[in-house]
């Protein structure tokens, strides 16, 4: 049974967060909290973690498209080609908050994901998450929880979620009540902004 671990988004507890992160480098996958939804990630330099959260989903790994939440900017010079300045403005006045960004992928990804063009790349508003990718040393991979099949409450109440979700991961983050809007999606891969899924984000910072 999965571990539950209270956590307070305005001053996370640094023994928390070091749990949590221990169970990331133990090859876990963790349930946390966003500035939308809360999602399952692992490690993203752990390939057998990575394997349970795509078959998690039901998919094969290869086939997965899964965001990288990282801490902040500089992680993200690691994962993706280098980007423009225009480009680079954007993602400073998006970040931290509910956008995903779709960006052409570079050549340090893990080896498992050394085929895909192009990545999701995360920096929520959510101090909790930002800290335990912060501690780990790199982003964790991210999907979300919320399934249109289900009751909407599944996806934001934590004890629901601990519920639903205990036997299939191996710690759970009470954050507080998620939302139950998904980030917006924006391809940046091509050059020109394209909306794929507009969520919570505003277009304003387009």
């Amino acid at each position: 049974m999965a571990q539950f671990i209270k956590i307070y988004n305005e001053k996370p507890n640094e023994a928390a967060i070091k749990k949590v992160v221990d169970v990331l480098k133990n090859g876990g996958l963790i349930i946390y909290p966003t500035d939308t939804v809360y999602g399952v990630g692992c490690d993203i330099t752990n390939t057998k973690a990575l394997e349970k959260v795509a078959k998690l989903k039901g998919i094969k790994l290869e086939k997965a498209n899964l965001s990288f939440i990282c801490y902040d900017l500089s992680h993200i010079s690691d994962y993706v080609k280098q980007i423009d300045t225009s480009t680079f403005k954007l993602l400073k006045r998006a970040f931290p908050g509910p956008y995903t960004f779709i960006l052409p992928g570079g050549n340090d990804l893990p080896k498992v994901f050394k085929n895909k063009k192009t990545v999701g790349i995360r920096i929520p508003d959510n101090t909790i998450i930002r800290e335990i990718v912060k501690e780990l040393g790199n982003p964790i991979i991210s999907t979300s929880i919320h399934d249109d099949d289900d009751i909407i409450e599944y996806a934001t109440d934590p004890e629901l979620i601990f519920e639903k979700w205990q036997n299939k991961v191996d710690l759970i983050i009470d954050g507080g009540y998620g939302d139950n809007i998904p980030s917006t999606i924006i391809d940046l891969s091509q050059g020109e902004p394209e909306i794929v899924r507009e969520g919570k984000g505003s277009l304003d910072i387009l």
